[in-house]
């Protein structure tokens, strides 16, 4: 088949703007070939179709739904989860993969295909390599004729009832010493699909919420990232109820982004720092992030003598990470959690339970627990993407700031360890932009913005 050019495929999946680059005939298509691929590999032939709240999902998931009958594969119909509880789903039930119709925190206009091997984790780099050029061979999938053997589509129900009671089933979680703390929270959903998990889960540990855009719709009243620039409505709120902390989660619900007592949003990187303190005091092991993941999980890691490792950016090159090192917890500097006891997936509703267990443990607050942590200022910034080849753009970066540790493996990443900086260069797997990521002490920070700056304005030059 034909792929548009401006549509995205990477390892984060196959992402487009509706009805711009991505329709239901492409949709059923890629579902298409990705059922063949399944088949091919051996591993079955009964998939799983799931989707977020965007107003596009329906019809894009009965697409996908009709691609996979077409080449006669069985569908279980999860219909409206978490991305985490679709791929927990997968692996409980044994099924051979699945498809979940979802765009993540990209605005309303985008939706995508992410895609799903039977250990309920997304496609690893390397089945990404072998399966997503044959989406751009230009070949249709093999389709079967009228009288061939079509699969069949069936509801598959009680998914998120299961995911509450596997968090709530870990060894690291304890639902009475959480409901004992008696937390007064307030969530932010941003219309996605916390609204169908989030009040199930913290009614059962005992929490007293305040909802914000609680409703599934896909509606979004702000642009959906869990980012500070985008939680005033929640920093506002948690001041406004003297709530103990705020909570907000991206469309899919595999991102967790904290705001403190004091209404400030604290950033993205603590959830997954936070979620490791708890599991590394119940054991030791390797702790996985990424490149672009702040320092403040390092330390965590560091403080408890456990060892740190990072991968490039991409939930599949994490999950491998995890794998390979047989690590306690992992994740990325986004918000996303990944507990290999549970599964090997960022989910923020295990996120959520995590960090409330943490506190309810300590007796802490927030802010007093991550104020006890140095201090670190990240700053984040987006270009268009220039039109140079990427490794000569990486390499005039290089040459600017000589005295650095390099690695390639993402894109182009410097760090400098006496001044407890990095800088991270890289090309968005789920925009059409370059992102520029840095870091450094809190009291440095118009150093950190001046190397970001910096960067940027090379990139800037070499545009076109």
């Amino acid at each position: 088949m034909a792929l548009p050019q401006t549509l995205i495929v990477s390892v984060s999946g196959i992402r487009g703007r509706v009805g711009v680059d991505l329709d239901p005939g492409l949709v059923a298509d890629c579902a298409a070939a990705f059922g063949s691929y399944v088949r091919g590999q051996g591993w079955g032939d009964h998939l799983a179709v799931a989707r977020d709240s965007r107003p596009s999902g329906p019809a894009l998931a009965r697409a996908a739904t009709a691609g996979l009958m077409a080449v006669g594969c069985r569908v279980s119909d999860l219909g409206l989860v978490p991305t985490p509880t679709a791929l927990l789903a997968i692996e409980e039930n044994g099924l051979a993969g699945g498809i979940v119709v979802t765009a993540s925190h990209n605005p309303k206009e985008w939706n995508a295909l992410k895609l799903a091997g039977p250990d309920g984790a997304f496609l690893t780099p390397e089945q990404g390599a072998e399966f997503l050029p044959t989406l751009e061979s230009g070949d249709r999938p093999g389709y079967l004729a009228g009288d061939g053997a079509f699969g069949s589509a069936d509801p598959l129900p009680g998914a998120i009832d299961r995911h509450i009671a596997a968090i709530l089933a870990l060894p690291l979680v304890d639902p009475d010493v959480v409901a004992a703390r008696g937390f007064r929270l307030v969530v932010d959903c941003t219309r996605g699909a916390g609204g169908v998990i989030l009040p199930g889960l913290l009614d059962r540990l005992g929490c007293e919420v305040e909802w914000i855009d609680r409703e599934p719709d896909g509606r979004f009243t702000r642009e959906p990232e869990p980012i500070p620039q985008n939680m005033t409505a929640l920093c506002e709120a948690v001041r406004e109820h003297g709530a103990d902390l705020g909570m907000a989660v991206d469309p899919d619900v595999d991102r967790l982004a904290l705001v403190d007592e004091e209404g400030r949003a604290i950033g993205e990187d603590y959830t997954l720092a936070l979620a490791a303190k708890l599991a590394l005091a119940h054991r030791i092991g390797p702790v996985v992030a990424n490149l672009s993941t702040g320092q403040i999980v390092e330390a965590v890691a560091e403080e408890a003598g456990a060892e740190y490792r990072q991968t490039p950016v991409g939930e599949a090159n994490v999950a491998a990470g995890i794998r390979a090192a047989g690590a306690v917890i992992g994740g990325e500097g986004n918000g996303g959690v990944i507990l290999p006891g549970l599964h090997l997936t960022r989910d923020a509703p295990l996120a959520a339970a995590l960090v409330l267990q943490l506190l309810a443990e300590t007796g802490a607050d927030l802010a007093e627990t991550v104020a006890a942590y140095p201090q670190f200022c990240i700053v984040k910034d987006r270009f268009d993407r220039p039109d140079v080849q990427l490794r000569e753009l990486f390499g005039w970066i290089e040459e600017a700031f000589g005295d650095a540790e390099i690695d390639r493996r993402d894109g182009l990443h410097l760090r400098w360890r006496d001044r407890r900086m990095w800088l991270h260069c890289r090309p968005s797997g789920t925009e059409p932009i370059l992102r520029v990521i840095a870091e450094g002490p809190a009291d440095k920070e118009a150093d950190v913005r001046e190397l970001v700056a910096a960067a940027g304005a090379i990139v800037q030059d070499r545009d076109g």
